[in-house]
């Protein structure tokens, strides 16, 4: 029994390690998602930059209040840093969350199910491969800003920095699994997309600061784990905060980090059971 469970866990990770090498075989048949890497960094930001600065006014009036209720001056850097973790949840959703629909799409997915592997190994897998180029994504992100934006990440804590996308990570592959768990029984993604993301912009202060919103809408924010991911990168970028000062920021997100991939696993647990006994794998 033991040699089984060793060949069972290592035939997993076999199948993990090549769905990853299949989706990355496919991500480099695409050179225009490679140049969409180049691309959106810039121009994510760039929209609410140049909004923020028409609603400064001529004079740059409004940018007193923002600082007052932002802690900060510099609001170039603080939308930049916003928009980071945003176009990260973004693609993530598009990535990891439409793993299950676009192996539907592509004919495959019936097969996958009868191979002789977990399930979740197969989203594990795909969510491997996504969280490579992720982290490629955000390298690009933080040069561009720095050559485009004048906003140097690193004069922070880059530790602290790291702790952060750490905690974060699990969150949005968590949300990404969850996600695409709810599209493959929904079947629609697109309008899916808008509207999660679309409640993360609103509700996470993603371009503003949080003290504008009504109440209720901050108190929403509390139970959306990228609110604390944003305020903790911008406590580290633009006000050197500590590791003591980060811990009202940190306890909330590690909380999420530990609760949404169970959520996520439990999520997928169960529409792949009813999927199996309504027979929607093979419904478009």
């Amino acid at each position: 029994m033991q040699t089984l469970v060793q060949r069972s866990f290592a035939s997993e990770l076999r199948a993990i390690l090549a769905v990853a090498n299949k989706e990355w075989t496919i991500f480099r048949r695409y050179p225009t998602w490679i140049a969409a890497f180049l691309f959106w960094p810039v121009m994510f930001p760039l929209a609410a930059i140049m909004t923020a600065r028409a609603l400064g006014g001529p004079s740059g009036a409004g940018f007193g209040a923002f600082a007052q209720l932002a802690g900060t001056p510099d609001y170039v850097a603080y939308i930049a840093l916003g928009n980071t973790v945003y176009m990260w949840m973004n693609i993530t959703l598009w990535g990891v969350g439409l793993t299950l629909r676009n192996e539907q799409m592509r004919g495959t997915l019936e097969s996958n199910w009868l191979c002789p592997v977990w399930r979740i190994s197969m989203v594990v897998g795909q969510s491997l491969q996504h969280l490579a180029t992720s982290l490629v994504f955000l390298a690009i992100t933080f040069v561009e800003f720095w050559l485009v934006f004048g906003v140097q990440i690193v004069r922070g804590n880059v530790g602290l920095v790291l702790l952060v996308l750490a905690l974060l990570v699990p969150c949005i592959y968590g949300i990404g699994i969850i996600f695409g768990s709810l599209v493959l029984r929904f079947k629609e993604p697109n309008a899916m997309v808008f509207l999660v993301r679309g409640l993360v912009m609103i509700f996470c202060g993603v371009s503003y600061p949080l003290a504008v919103l009504p109440g209720w809408m901050q108190t929403v924010a509390q139970y959306i784990p990228l609110t604390y991911a944003i305020q903790g990168i911008r406590d580290i970028g633009l006000r050197g905060a500590s590791l003591a000062e980060l811990t009202p920021t940190l306890m909330p997100l590690a909380w999420f980090a530990a609760l949404l991939p169970i959520l996520g696993f439990v999520t997928f647990t169960v529409t792949e059971r009813r999927a199996r006994r309504t027979g929607a794998l093979g419904q478009y």
